[in-house]
């Protein structure tokens, strides 16, 4: 099955919500969390901040913790539903529709998008729409900010269509490519007792930070920083990941 053929609303469905969260490990961990809610915080600076793809909450409700007004876009109601087992409505407003094309009420210091989520758009129109719907939502010199991975094509052998990124006790990931499309679909394998065994699959479009900055400057931003993490470590030719701040102009900047 190609990327185009998985659609985001089956991907996030009531089962994948109720198992998303894993409170304190994996992406839940607090030295995954903290950071990003820490710099995140910063870069409000006091204003409030806008969540495309909120989620299940799990950046946006510590930062609201830490005072920051967060509202959220998020396209999968079950991952909503979840949401309001934390916080409702009044704490973390949230509105139902698509990331790249969604409006949600008021204007915003930040917009931010975490954890590789540009690449659930498929089509470089469609990260390039996000660009500018992120734009729409920002007041004047206000920050978009983007968590995402670098392409592993390096790790891919000639000839070959895919790589092993994680082998832990009960879990492989592994992806296979298309290239010609910038097309990668995650193969997520868990393992239960005996012969059991559960495989979940994520399609992907992977960007490249030029790439990303060519979408930021057709939606009127430039790139503010670029670090390797969230805690602010230097970007290198050989870093995996990259939080990437972009800006528009105006007041502030």
């Amino acid at each position: 099955m190609l990327p185009q053929d998985i659609r985001r609303e089956d991907l996030w469905d009531a089962e994948t919500a109720r198992r998303y969260d894993t409170p304190g490990t994996g992406m839940f961990a607090p030295e995954v969390v903290d950071p990003a809610v820490d710099r995140l915080v910063a870069l409000a600076g006091g204003g409030a901040a806008l969540e495309l793809a909120i989620g299940t909450g799990r950046i946006a409700v510590p930062l609201a913790g830490r005072g920051v007004p967060v509202t959220g876009i998020e396209l999968s109601e079950p991952m909503v539903e979840v949401l309001r087992t934390k916080v409702d409505e009044r704490t973390v407003p949230v509105v139902l529709g698509d990331m790249a094309t969604t409006r949600a009420p008021g204007r915003f210091a930040l917009v931010y998008l975490v954890f590789n989520t540009i690449s659930n758009l498929l089509t470089q129109d469609e990260q390039v729409e996000c660009f500018r719907n992120a734009a729409r939502h920002l007041l004047p010199g206000g920050r978009f900010v983007v968590e995402l991975w670098v392409p592993e094509l390096r790790s891919l052998p000639p000839g070959k269509e895919a790589t092993v990124g994680i082998v832990e006790p009960g879990y492989v990931l592994f992806d296979t490519y298309d290239v010609l499309h910038q097309h990668v679909v995650s193969h997520h394998v868990t393992f239960g007792a005996g012969r059991e065994a559960r495989l979940d699959r994520s399609p992907h479009r992977y960007v490249w930070p030029a790439e990303l900055d060519l979408m930021g400057r057709l939606a009127g931003f430039a790139l503010e920083s670029r670090h390797a993490d969230w805690s602010g470590t230097p970007f290198t030719a050989g870093s995996p990941s990259h939080v990437s701040v972009y800006r528009l102009p105006g007041e502030g900047s």
